[in-house]
């Protein structure tokens, strides 16, 4: 009798020709971006701020959105598509009758899922005769996508990371140095923003929001350069739909329908991209599925208010309608520093506000976390982003529940990224010597 595959994966030739977009399949309508009652309008600065195609992809109408031949090229040459692992071992760990399913999005040049948008707007960026993108990071994944996707089309690549993270990654500073990038921590002396908070405090431990601030002043001043977010906007969201899109096919290939889907979510790339086509499951063909968002007790932003507010700390972006803590919040830093951002994206807040998304806040020390993460680890070999951790513990958890109840439950859950350069955040959270 043949084995049970442990993981499958698709050809080249079923690669996602196509990206789901969930506008038309939402409850409601999507509330547009709006200006502030004060002050020039930002609405009329999005051109001058963001790429053309990614911005007529932020208010698409139609369901599917074609991925352009070139960039398709892209996508093999960065390893898609991505396998799905059956968690065999961890489940017989745990002595539970769940199933778990992780898909290993940790497969990429970079090490993490954030390719998938990064290469869609550099390709975008130089269509559109740009010579340099500017962008802000957090944990640093993000940063290095973007230096990748530069470095792969022949753009200029500026980074402002946030400081916190900047100071103890030093290997993957010298990663996306690499790659060509130009990487400053932030609050960076280089912008207006970044000067007057630098000026009052040069180890400033800087946020997402300061970093995307610094982002924008810097392109908004060069004619030949184009701002480019991570994570939050739609068009982000879209570019990562390819995440689900290919585990859909995967799971009909092993036979299987997750009953739980879960991940990581900071602003909501990384989940968006994992959960969305399955929303669309949900929404459109009423399959029952639960969705949980793993988030720290630093920045639960979709535990905060649904309204209307700004992107970035300098408030030059529109106002977004979202799941907020605020944009001037103060987050103490975390080791999974991806996670720590005010607001979440405004397609996964429309859905939690419909409760059609539940969420769990982990302790900020994160240990509880990271000891899930080196279950994991132990039991299937590869070694998470931080961030990844907080979707992991959860999976863990859940199968946990499920063992108590009975429940053979179905669990998925996205590792977005690995953590191979994160190692030093571990050692400390952990005590390893």
């Amino acid at each position: 009798m043949a084995a049970k595959p442990v993981m499958i994966n698709l050809t080249a030739d079923e690669l996602p020709t196509r990206w789901y977009n969930i506008l038309p399949d939402l409850p409601e309508p999507l509330p547009p971006p709006q200006d502030p009652p004060e002050g020039p309008s930002r609405l009329e600065q999005l051109p001058n701020l963001l790429i053309g195609e990614c911005l007529k992809q932020e208010f698409a109408e139609d369901r599917w959105i074609d991925i352009p031949p070139g960039l398709q090229e892209l996508y093999l040459k960065a390893g898609r598509p991505r396998p799905l692992f059956r968690a065999t071992e961890l489940e017989k760990r745990l002595e539970t009758p769940a199933r778990i399913y992780y898909k290993a999005e940790f497969f990429s040049p970079t090490g993490s899922h954030k390719v998938n948008t990064a290469l869609a707007q550099a390709y975008y960026a130089r269509e559109q005769g740009f010579e340099r993108m500017t962008t802000e990071t957090g944990a640093g994944q993000w940063g290095t996508a973007l230096a990748y996707g530069c470095a792969l089309v022949g753009l200029k690549c500026t980074v402002f990371w946030v400081r916190a993270v900047h100071d103890w990654k030093t290997d993957r500073r010298r990663f996306m140095k690499m790659y060509g990038a130009d990487v400053h921590a932030s609050p960076s002396p280089l912008t207006k923003v970044g000067k007057e908070l630098y000026s009052k405090n040069k180890k400033h431990p800087g946020s997402l929001g300061i970093a995307i601030s610094e982002g924008l002043e810097d392109a908004g001043g060069d004619p030949n350069a184009t701002y480019s977010l991570g994570s939050v906007l739609n068009h982000v969201l879209l570019h990562q739909t390819v995440i689900g899109l290919e585990a859909q096919k995967q799971f009909e290939k092993f036979g299987d329908y997750p009953d739980v889907v879960t991940s990581c979510l900071g602003g909501g790339s990384n989940f968006g991209g994992f959960a969305l086509p399955f929303y669309g499951d949900a929404l459109t063909k009423g399959k029952k599925v639960q969705f949980v968002a793993a988030q720290s007790e630093v920045a639960p932003n979709l535990q905060g208010e649904y309204r209307f507010d700004f992107a970035d700390y300098a408030e030059i972006t529109p106002l977004l309608k979202m799941y907020t803590l605020g944009h001037r919040v103060e987050m103490a830093p975390i080791k999974g520093d991806g996670l720590r951002y005010h607001g979440s994206s405004p397609i996964i807040s429309l859905l939690r506000h419909h409760e059609k998304l539940d969420t769990v806040a982990y302790p900020a020390d994160e240990k509880h976390v990271f000891e899930r993460a080196g279950e994991f680890v132990r039991a299937e070999g590869f070694i998470p982003a931080p961030e990844s951790a907080y979707g992991i513990a959860y999976a863990i958890d859940e199968a946990l529940r499920c063992k108590e109840s009975g429940e053979a439950k179905c669990i998925a859950v996205n590792v977005s990224g690995h953590g191979f350069l994160d190692i030093p955040g571990f050692a400390e959270v952990l005590g390893i010597k």
